[in-house]
């Protein structure tokens, strides 16, 4: 007989429904309805989401649509990748903080300072970058009112010192300091006070200035033209953005390395918001590129 003895069931048609009946007793149970999201066996309550957006949005948090909310637990489940990565190197303790995690593994894995060459080629192709707009280096005097205003200017125009009678008569934060602004182009200043402090010479003064909070004179030190910065004064700006644009592709790299070895999944019918992230369980996370994939995991 085909069938079993006293069944009438085909073999074949048995040993699927008993390979069926072995996947059901398998197949892992739905998480408890708290929990939001998994890094590898470690399930995440929203709770605990809930308290990373509490500190990172504040008073903002109420106002958080679905693509927010999506963007922050994308951005904490590879927080979490991250740490356990640091962790399993050796890197951090169990317990630390993500950010000290995220430090060590990029510090780990931090090549040699951007070289002169590296800084020059930069600056080359970056050039207009460091275009400086026309400045003034400035210093002012304000004042509550008017009467104290024309007191100080009187002060000036009979020969006093501006910067000592910045320090006597001014209520501006930087009285201490002679009432000295630093260098200040046209778009860092209010509107109403560029024409007349750009048509100022070197150590002259503008008369009584009127504004909602008081009363202003002016004083320009020097007249900076429009320029492009050297080399030699963009190398440190040069070198530090060389450094972030390293830290950000080495950070991705490192958070696909925790990808592809830590299985980070969100249960999104247990979100109360529509998730729209990468790592949802309507969107599995595509194959991690081989130049990620095999990059050595520094153990």
């Amino acid at each position: 007989m085909r069938g079993m003895p006293g069944h009438g069931i085909p073999w074949p048609v048995l040993a699927v429904l008993s390979a069926a009946a072995v996947g059901c007793s398998h197949r892992q149970a739905p998480p408890p309805s708290d929990v939001a999201a998994a890094v590898g066996d470690s399930q995440i309550p929203y709770q605990d989401f809930q308290l990373y957006v509490s500190r990172t949005l504040g008073d903002a948090e109420t106002g958080a649509g679905s693509e927010v909310m999506s963007q922050l637990l994308d951005q904490y489940l590879e927080e979490r990748l991250m740490l356990r990565l640091a962790v399993d190197r050796g890197l951090v303790p169990a317990g630390s903080a993500p950010r000290q995690a995220v430090d060590a593994l990029l510090r780990q894995a931090a090549g040699t300072p951007p070289s002169a060459a590296e800084i020059a080629e930069y600056y080359r192709r970056h050039r207009q970058d460091f275009a400086r707009p026309e400045r003034v280096r400035l210093r002012q005097i304000l004042t509550e009112d008017r009467r104290t205003a024309e007191r100080a200017e009187r002060a000036i125009r009979g020969g006093e010192d501006f910067a000592a009678v910045a320090r006597r008569l001014s209520r501006d934060a930087a009285a201490g300091g002679g009432g000295y602004q630093g260098e200040l182009a046209r778009s860092d200043l209010p509107p109403a006070f560029v024409d007349v402090i750009f048509a100022l010479q070197p150590g002259e003064i503008s008369r009584v200035m009127p504004a909602d909070y008081g009363f202003h004179i002016f004083q320009v030190l020097e007249r900076l033209p429009a320029a492009v910065a050297p080399l030699e004064a963009a190398g440190a700006e040069i070198a530090a953005r060389l450094r972030r644009e390293r830290a950000d592709r080495v950070r991705a790299s490192l958070v696909q390395q925790a990808r592809a070895r830590y299985n980070a999944r969100v249960y999104e019918r247990n979100l109360p918001f529509e998730y729209e992230g990468s790592y949802g369980e309507n969107h599995p996370h595509r194959s991690t590129p081989a130049s990620a994939a095999s990059a050595p995991d520094g153990r």
